[in-house]
């Protein structure tokens, strides 16, 4: 079985942090964004992984090399054409039962009925409040999936794909890429893969959904923190140790071991990353990335860039009675 993962975009709603690094290589509870991808789907026998990569996807193939064991092909989007487009450029290597797998989903769900259906996919999907920012699914009686809408105009139809999809025959989604390439079917400006997958049913593909336990985003500053704080509370924590004293940890929390932390307050949600150096200071629900500095604030909902640094003071107070101070 293959798998491909795009992951192309520039992450643009993580700014600052992607100006530097690719948002799969982004920290969540102490690993990249795109460990968690690829850990997701260990319970499936995979052969070969073909990551379609863009702005600087050499630093995902340095890390994909130096980190995971798995035979790997890096294909590169020049243009950002949506996601059929990317799919498309793993053509080459696309023959038989496939995976695609988009490189911000994180999810818990069962996989057996990839491994089981007789159908030609199998789409999973989880039902939302508000399915204007997806592509959601319409399922008949029989189970079978009998259309695809990318970002419905209304909520009569909730259940959003997640990014996970499996194909039989990869070949058939790559013909319908092609033909809807072909004719130019595009929504909002971009070759969506909910339409390659509306071509695949109308031409009698037998498409079923499966649901997931949990499904979470990484793609802003809010979802990223909130992604953190679930994965600690489920599985993600470690026990805080590290170096140096005088610190009260309030768990869960990610601590790596190499990182210094004296006189402080950590957690909860907090995931401090290696080479850190924390002093003086109380950070909750925050991700402090490699090698950052920060001593004598108090952070929280923050995100702390690699090599950063961090600092300022603490303020005593005599404050009398119905005063109202305001440090910004």
């Amino acid at each position: 079985m293959k798998v491909v993962i795009p992951m192309a975009g520039y992450g643009t709603r993580l700014r600052p942090h992607t100006y530097s690094r690719p948002k799969p290589l982004v920290n969540v509870a102490g690993q990249p964004l795109i460990k968690h991808v690829i850990d997701s789907l260990d319970e499936l026998e995979i052969d070969e992984y073909i990551f379609i990569v863009g702005y600087l996807g050499d630093q995902i193939e340095a890390y994909i090399r130096d980190n995971h064991d798995i035979k790997a092909h890096f294909v590169v989007q020049e243009e950002m054409l949506g996601q059929s487009h990317a799919i498309h450029l793993a053509k080459e290597y696309l023959q038989g039962p496939a995976v695609v797998l988009f490189s911000d989903t994180i999810f818990k769900a069962d996989l057996s009925p990839i491994q089981d259906t007789d159908k030609d996919g199998v789409i999973y999907a989880m039902e939302v409040d508000d399915p204007s920012s997806f592509g959601v699914i319409v399922v008949n009686d029989d189970g079978i999936i009998t259309d695809f809408i990318e970002k419905p105009d209304t909520d009569k139809h909730r259940s959003a794909v997640v990014g996970l999809y499996y194909l039989r025959e990869s070949e058939r989604l790559i013909a319908a890429i092609e033909e809807q390439i072909e004719s130019d079917k595009q929504t909002k400006g971009e070759y969506y893969i909910a339409d390659a997958f509306q071509i695949m049913i109308d031409d009698g593909a037998r498409l079923i959904s499966a649901p997931v336990e949990f499904w979470l985003d990484c793609g802003k500053p809010d979802t990223l923190l909130a992604t953190n704080r679930f994965l600690l509370e489920n599985g993600a924590a470690t026990n805080g140790e590290h170096k140096g004293s005088g610190t009260t940890i309030i768990s869960p929390v990610h601590i790596h071991p190499d990182a210094v932390i004296e006189n402080a307050i950590i957690g909860p949600h907090a995931t401090i990353s290696a080479g850190c150096h924390i002093s003086n200071s109380v950070i909750r629900n925050s991700i402090i990335n490699e090698g950052a500095r920060v001593q004598n604030v108090m952070l929280s909902q923050s995100l702390v860039g690699q090599d950063a640094s961090v600092s300022g003071h603490f303020k005593t107070l005599n404050v009398g009675d119905k005063s109202s101070i305001d440090f910004d």
